[in-house]
């Protein structure tokens, strides 16, 4: 039961990066069926990084010398220009997200599933339970987070998309400079 417990916790906080992103895209026109398989494919990755990252983990990163936090921040900051550059024209923003999109915003936010699976072993011995456990709080996570983000935006217009474009822009800061 406290491996449980302890998965639990994990996935949130696997989930809360997720989660603030999900937030700021939401506050842009997306579609209900584009948030759930935007929710969908970030709950797989969820379950999938944590397991590359059990089997192939340490070697992978030592090859590569990845840096998951520059690399989820270079995304951030990348996405916060675009959207900004979109707000300052006055064009009416859609995020009807391509499924290449989806996988990479996805693979941002699941890198830290990645790292995570290096350690798994030392959390629990039930993988499968506690990777379901990550999988299904993300999708959570992800779905609350657009849902929230719509609501703001229906309710506070414009100024939700810039704050929504500010928070990318802190969350990709912080992950350059962590």
């Amino acid at each position: 039961m406290t491996q449980i417990i302890s998965c639990f916790f994990i996935a949130i906080a696997l989930s809360m990066d997720t989660f603030s992103l999900s937030l700021s895209i939401g506050t842009y026109s997306v579609s209900k069926k584009n948030c759930l398989q935007l929710s969908t494919i970030v709950g797989i990755m969820h379950f999938i990084m944590p397991f590359l990252g059990n089997i192939i983990g340490s070697g992978l990163i030592t090859f590569f010398s990845l840096n998951a936090n520059k690399l989820l921040g270079g995304i951030l900051l990348f996405l916060a220009i675009n959207l900004l550059t979109n707000i300052l024209k006055n064009e009416q923003i859609t995020n009807d997200f391509s499924f290449l999109g989806m996988l990479i915003f996805a693979f941002g936010v699941s890198l830290d599933a990645f790292s995570t699976g290096l350690g798994l072993t030392a959390i629990t011995n039930n993988k499968i339970l506690a990777m379901t456990i990550f999988s299904l709080t993300s999708f959570t996570f992800t779905l609350m987070g657009l849902k929230i983000g719509s609501l703001a935006s229906k309710y506070l217009g414009k100024k939700a998309q810039i704050m929504g474009v500010i928070l990318l822009i802190i969350l990709g800061l912080y992950h350059l400079f962590l």
